[in-house]
């Protein structure tokens, strides 16, 4: 055997691992070793993430355990769990690479012990005492006989049967059986459903809403009674609107619905019996107030009589009272007459002086319709002297307007010369070519210029005549620009 350099490239046979593959390495060596456990501990460090998932550690005197719980299985466990608890988790074991740790995946979870159980127990009663749901009160009176009774219960346990018997026997009345399970996973949310759900309930005229609920199943140990202690069937009691008998477990069991309801009942046949009263007793009773009522009416009538009778003595006759009274009425009426005669006369006196100072409407009218006419006469000679003086004014006007018209100044032999397009034109405005329009008091004529200033007019055949209209009116006012 010879010895292996130092600088050789000898290399260790045995394997390597990352980090991944040696921590899924222990995960499933764990898992495979610890696939189903049951822990016992106390509960502290619980956390209920935004996912649903809860986290918590169990922890004794010497050691602590990482749990999760995850969401799906919360809302399936049997108990809330709370910091201090000690409870006993099942299930398996698994390692968290992201801390190189070890935890405990549960399944399952119960309480402990009844000694665990009793101080979660007396926790809660005080919670909830302290929030004034066990107040006397909040409780509702129970109804005397009610015609509809819901009972929630299990409908194949001997409560629902103890309680229908009992009702058969002393007051048959109609119920109505909420089926629930009254222990295990689930029960707590179930009853509590039940009890929202009575409430809930519209009568439709088969169906109709109860008066009175009982909450009841038979006896059991404090885990078998553990879901009639749970803050959502307390919380729901208290809410309700109906009022409510608890009869759970025999007469020495108290749970915390007991201290929530209207009325305990130490079984669930004893809540029957105080849902209604006996019957026949009751018959009996009332037969019995009766035959005592007539008598007791019968005596009192002739007290009443006899108070009537002794009341009567003292009081005159009422033929006397109306005799009295007829002959007031009689009086009063004859004065109310001369009443009214005088003030009518006085009414009469009064219009009449009133009346002197009045002139009749028909005067009124005639003299101011005379003065109206007055008035439109004097108005219709103003406005024919006005227009009158207007018109003489207008011809005066038109007098002077026609003596300045053009028309009477080209009368006196004038002429008025223009170019093509209606311009007056001077002599210096004048070439060879150009053409004119010359009008005169009796007609227009047209030329054309053949020479310069001074210059011959065109022969008569080059001139372009136009004839004067026939129709011209004389008096019509021209331009004269």
């Amino acid at each position: 055997m010879t010895d292996m350099p130092l600088n050789s490239d000898y290399k260790d046979n045995k394997p390597e691992f990352t980090v991944s593959e040696l921590s899924q390495a222990l995960k499933l060596a764990v898992e495979e070793a610890f696939s189903q456990v049951r822990v016992r501990g106390e509960i502290s460090r619980l956390t209920l993430a935004r996912s649903g998932h809860m986290y918590l550690t169990l922890k004794d005197e010497n050691a602590v355990l990482d749990g999760v719980c995850w969401r799906g299985t919360v809302s399936r466990l049997s108990i809330s769990p709370e910091d201090g608890l000690e409870v006993i988790a099942t299930g398996r074991l698994s390692t968290y690479s992201g801390r190189s740790s070890y935890q405990i995946v549960i399944e399952q979870m119960e309480v402990a012990g009844e000694g665990a159980l009793l101080k979660l127990l007396e926790d809660r009663r005080r919670k909830l005492l302290a929030e004034g749901l066990f107040d006397e009160g909040r409780k509702q009176p129970l109804p005397y006989i009610p015609e509809v009774i819901g009972v929630v219960t299990s409908p194949t346990g001997a409560a629902i049967r103890d309680i229908l018997n009992r009702l058969r026997e002393r007051f048959p009345r109609r119920v109505l059986v909420w089926p629930t399970n009254v222990q295990g996973e689930g029960a707590a949310e179930q009853i509590a459903s039940a009890i929202d759900g009575f409430n809930k309930l519209v009568s439709d005229g088969e169906l109709l809403k109860p008066d009175l609920i009982i909450v009841a199943r038979g006896g059991g140990s404090l885990e078998d009674l553990w879901a009639f202690n749970e803050e959502l069937v307390v919380r729901a009691t208290a809410a309700s609107k109906i009022p409510i008998i608890s009869a759970v477990g025999h007469e020495t069991d108290v749970t915390l619905i007991d201290f929530a309801s209207d009325r305990r009942a130490s079984t669930p046949t004893a809540a029957a019996e105080i849902a209604v009263p006996v019957r026949a007793e009751l018959t009996e009773k009332s037969g019995n107030m009766g035959a005592r009522l007539l008598p007791a009416i019968q005596r009192q009538l002739d007290f009443f009589g006899k108070e009537i009778e002794g009341l009567g003595r003292a009081i005159p006759l009422p033929l006397r009272w109306v005799e009295a009274e007829v002959q007031r009425l009689d009086d009063r009426a004859d004065r109310l007459e001369i009443t009214k005669t005088n003030l009518f006369n006085e009414l009469k006196a009064l219009i009449r002086e009133v009346s002197r100072g009045l002139v009749n409407p028909k005067q009124q009218l005639l003299y101011n319709n005379g003065k109206l006419m007055a008035t439109a006469r004097a108005w219709h000679r103003s406005l024919e002297s006005v227009i009158k003086q207007k018109l003489n004014e207008l011809d005066k006007a038109s007098l002077i307007l026609e003596g300045a018209s053009y028309q009477r100044i080209l009368e006196s032999g004038f002429a008025l010369v223009t170019d093509q397009s209606g311009k007056t034109v001077s002599a210096v405005d004048v070439s060879s070519g150009t053409k004119l329009g010359i009008r005169f008091f009796d007609g227009d004529i047209h030329v054309e210029v053949k020479s310069g200033i001074g210059a011959k007019m065109a022969s008569k055949s080059s001139l372009n005549l136009k004839k004067p209209s026939r129709n011209v009116d004389k008096d019509a006012q021209g331009k004269l620009i």
